[in-house]
């Protein structure tokens, strides 16, 4: 017997109001397992985003500075 099987059988056996509990529950844990791979997409999109606008950077000549570029003046 598959899990979700056991799940039905041992569920068909609560009362009514505690058979709503447990669907309030699996709608929770879908809604949190969908903003979790929502989250996962959107980091994966920003992460292609910037190696997309970063493409092609490494060719670009790039100043070239000094410890004294770095100090700051007063």
């Amino acid at each position: 017997m598959s899990v979700s099987e056991r799940i039905y059988e041992e569920v068909k056996r609560l009362p009514e109001p505690l058979q709503a509990e447990v669907l309030d529950f699996v709608q929770h844990l879908t809604s949190k397992e969908e903003l979790d791979i929502a989250a996962e997409n959107e980091f994966a999109l920003a992460e292609l985003s910037l190696s997309l606008a970063m493409c092609g950077m490494e060719d670009e000549d790039t100043p070239s500075h000094s410890d004294e570029d770095l100090r700051e003046v007063f």
